[in-house]
């Protein structure tokens, strides 16, 4: 009999065993599912595009620009024409409400830069009315890429420069963009995005004033920002990790405002550093026009 009882006891304690492991393992994919979201909040909508989800709501941006001409819809959509057309997830970004974060990733990467060229380009934003590209000297703000080079508006670009208050920032946002602007540079230019003559830097501005305004940190901005630097110049970013990795130092490592600044990520700044490394990819820049 005390050979059965102790035979019944394992047996009891073997299923209590089993039933724990179960319940343990349970409990440790249930975890890995909930695990709190950070402040990279995914798209609370389905789309057809994977990628990094920026800090961002883009929310009804597009339509808003659409209807007030910063966009004409076909010209804009004729630009992706020959590369089967806007997806789902870009067409309700020009046209639909309620978007969540933008999600870039290397196929949409120029839709969302035109996207933010148009914003930036005509939210009413003092660094555009009273900063560098709007210098007399330099004959106008109308001649610059960022500028003359938005031939997809209705009517003439100038006439939604700084002109629509798609975002309104406090004097407390202002001043955070004008001291992260001035401070992020793009290979394509030498200069810093609180001079956005070109397309890149114009976009940035745009996305800057974007993050401000949804409470954004200085911190947050710029490695949201080295983000989008990342999937708009891919070689470019390659390049410098590369520098880093002959310095002994890891690129994730880096500081993103130290990587966005003039040292490594304006023109002359990267040729700098393709001088003292033997690229592995095209070292080009990329284009300023509205098709890239």
């Amino acid at each position: 009999m005390g050979n059965k009882k102790q035979k019944d006891w394992i047996f009891r304690a073997s299923i209590i065993i089993a039933i724990m492991v179960v319940l343990v393992a349970w409990i440790y994919r249930a975890g890995e599912n909930s695990t709190p979201q950070t402040a990279l909040r995914q798209p609370t909508e389905a789309t057809d595009t994977d990628g990094t989800a920026l800090p961002v709501e883009w929310g009804s941006l597009g339509a808003q620009m659409v209807t007030s001409g910063v966009i004409d819809p076909k010209k804009f959509e004729a630009i992706y024409t020959e590369n089967g057309g806007l997806s789902a997830y870009e067409h309700n970004l020009l046209y639909g409400e309620g978007n969540g974060n933008l999600v870039v990733n290397e196929k949409n990467a120029g839709v969302i830069l035109n996207l933010l060229w148009a914003f930036g380009l005509s939210n009413k934003s003092p660094i555009l009315e009273t900063g560098p590209i709007s210098d007399p000297r330099y004959g106008g703000a109308g001649n610059f890429a960022s500028t003359g080079g938005w031939t997809i508006a209705v009517g003439n670009a100038m006439d939604h420069f700084s002109t629509h208050e798609f975002v309104e920032l406090t004097p407390n946002e202002e001043a955070l963009v004008e001291k992260v602007a001035r401070n992020i540079y793009r290979p394509c230019c030498d200069n810093s995005t609180y001079f956005p003559d070109c397309n890149h830097g114009m976009a940035m501005l745009g996305f800057l004033e974007l993050m401000a305004s949804q409470g954004a940190s200085e911190t947050e901005m710029y490695k949201a920002a080295l983000t989008l630097n990342q999937y708009w110049f891919p070689d470019t970013s390659a390049n410098i990790a590369k520098y880093f990795q002959g310095i002994g130092e890891r690129y994730a490592d880096i500081d993103p405002k130290v990587i966005l600044g003039k040292t490594y990520s304006s023109v002359s700044g990267y040729n700098f550093v393709l001088s003292q490394i033997k690229p592995t990819n095209n070292p080009t820049s990329g284009s300023c026009s509205v098709g890239s």
